[in-house]
């Protein structure tokens, strides 16, 4: 007697992580416009909004979102600030600027406290999508528009946060991982997520390439950025 095979139970996809969106605009006809374009945006949910920065400090703690698509130009304190006040905090989100202003001052100062993506009011939906998609997979985004005029105007020296400032210098001078670790009061795992980070900023691929990098240009970053 030939028994028949069992069923086999194909497989199944690995779950597909949904994005917690927060949206930071003191001008509701904005946030409105928000929604629609991205609310049937797949594997998205809008989970709160804020017409205030005081009022996203409140919320945001409870809603606990995975990223925010923030203004930079509100009234009672800007896009800036908020996001230098939230990303101090633990499990911050990350934070995409959204802006009406391409001035690279306001871009740099948005990287420099930690924003992810940059992105201008009147980019087409897919501009804002792709800064979503690209914030949410670990990864920054500035508008092309933003970015060509950014790096038109911007200096020799390149974007570092101040502690990615020192640990570059301290690289330059020689120093392991352990030793400005030890100095800087930090764990040793930290200061290795701060250069792969450094790594990225500056595009380069390799440690022995960080180190040249470090050596040639540890003067301009001794006194942090």
């Amino acid at each position: 007697m030939t028994t028949a095979p069992k069923p086999t139970t194909p497989p199944s996809a690995p779950a597909t992580t949904t994005v917690r969106l927060f949206l930071v605009d003191d001008h509701p006809l904005v946030r409105d416009g928000l929604r629609a374009r991205l609310g049937s945006m797949p594997n998205l949910e809008i989970v709160g909004e804020a017409g205030s920065a005081a009022e996203a400090l409140e919320l945001v703690e409870s809603v606990r979102p995975d990223l925010m698509l923030m203004d930079v130009g509100m009234k009672d304190m800007n896009g800036i600030e908020l996001a230098a006040l939230l990303l101090q905090r633990q499990g911050a989100p990350h934070i995409v600027m959204l802006s009406m202003y391409d001035n690279p001052e306001y871009v740099q100062k948005a990287l420099q406290v930690g924003a992810r993506g940059y992105v201008l009011k009147d980019a087409p939906a897919a501009e804002i999508v792709a800064a979503i998609e690209a914030v949410s997979a670990g990864g920054t985004f500035l508008s092309p528009a933003v970015s060509k005029k950014l790096f038109r105007t911007q200096e020799p020296r390149p974007l570092l946060t101040p502690r990615e400032s020192e640990i570059l210098s301290a690289l330059g001078r020689g120093e392991s991982s352990k030793q400005i670790a030890r100095d800087l009061g930090l764990s040793v795992r930290t200061v290795e997520a701060h250069r792969q980070s450094i790594k990225r900023r500056l595009g380069i691929e390799g440690q022995a390439e960080l180190i040249k990098y470090a050596v040639e240009h540890a003067r301009e970053f001794g006194q942090g950025s």
